[in-house]
């Protein structure tokens, strides 16, 4: 016992990893008599037999959709101006008893005032939400710019920022349809004669009537008279409303007094040419066409708080008083509003 050897628990013939029996182990796997079968190797499949997914084809790229998607939507453009020319030529299109164009309007006349309101006026327009949705509304504004622009700028911000994209339907003077270009334009876009038959017909019909009761007075006053309201007449649109029961909407434009400062007025050439008054400004007649240009104020349309007319009698319509009253409240409101964005306003041009 003394001279027996002692093997090392490390040692390789402990573990039988030499010798015959390690050959036949490894012969057999490696496996030990009671040792589980879930140790044994298993192969892994060739990755050319495993099942491949169909490839999904690459997405385009970016400029390349943008490309397609920008011809597709200029093809579209053509196609329709192909086919509004189609109807303008065969007489396919509808114009209604005043003779409003309501194609003409959105796809060219529309076209033709919205950069000049967005990016020459950048006009900012406030309390939309005050034209109702549905039915008639007697919108009544301030006047003012030498020359109408401010109707045309106002009809532009009805249509393309209220909810329901509505028209409005601007009553017109009467030199307006004395002239001989100006006359169709005004009718195809919806204008008409500032007389009251008129403007109750279209109210009664669910219209918007946009109405300036300044008239003259209020475009050819001078610039130093500038955001101040002048006399609304005698109150026919008070009348023209409560016979139609249609709300009244007072709306204040600032920076269209600014577009041509009015120094001057040739009396005598107005007279002649059978004007109500003739603009000297700082540009015209001086510059000739180039001072016709308007300078690029900054404006801002502001639409009040509904009056409501439903709630009063028919024969109220015929009220002297009563129509006093409302037509200088609805003053009161414009000049008021006037002079709070003449307060907020930082500049004339920004």
């Amino acid at each position: 016992m003394a001279d027996a050897k002692v093997i090392p628990f490390d040692d390789d013939r402990s573990r039988g990893t030499t010798g015959k029996g390690a050959a036949r182990r490894r012969g057999t796997g490696g496996r030990r008599r009671g040792e589980p079968a879930a140790v044994r190797e298993v192969k892994p499949i060739p990755v050319q037999q495993q099942a491949q997914p169909e490839p999904e084809p690459a997405p385009a790229p970016e400029p390349v959709a943008a490309e397609a998607e920008k011809r597709g939507g200029w093809d579209r453009k053509i196609a329709g101006g192909l086919a509004f020319l189609r109807r303008r030529i065969t007489g396919d299109y509808d114009v209604d008893e005043f003779g409003y164009d309501k194609e003409l309007t959105d796809q060219v006349l529309m076209s033709l005032l919205r950069p000049v309101a967005e990016k020459y006026f950048r006009i900012e327009v406030k309390g939309v939400e005050n034209i109702p949705s549905e039915g008639g509304a007697l919108i009544v504004s301030n006047h003012s710019g030498t020359l109408p622009l401010d109707g045309l700028m106002m009809q532009v911000a009805v249509h393309d920022n209220h909810p329901e994209g509505r028209h409005l339907r601007l009553l017109a003077a009467d030199l307006v349809f004395m002239l001989p270009v100006v006359n169709e334009l005004a009718r195809k876009a919806g204008h008409t004669l500032a007389c009251a038959e008129d403007a109750q017909r279209l109210l009664e019909s669910g219209e918007l009537v946009g109405v300036m009761p300044e008239g003259f007075k209020g475009i050819g006053k001078p610039f130093s008279e500038r955001y101040k309201l002048q006399r609304f007449g005698r109150g026919g649109f008070v009348s023209t409303a409560l016979r139609a029961g249609t709300p009244i909407v007072p709306c204040s434009i600032v920076g269209a007094e600014e577009i041509y400062p009015m120094i001057g007025n040739a009396k005598t050439l107005a007279r002649v040419l059978g004007f109500p008054y003739f603009p000297i400004t700082p540009t015209f007649p001086w510059l000739g066409p180039l001072g016709a240009v308007p300078l690029p104020t900054k404006w801002t349309i502001q639409f009040g708080e509904p009056i409501p007319t439903d709630g009063y009698p028919p024969e109220a319509a015929e009220d002297p008083m009563l129509m006093f009253n409302l037509t200088d409240q609805v003053r009161e409101q414009i000049q008021h509003t006037l002079y709070k964005l003449l307060v907020q306003r930082r500049s004339v041009f920004f």
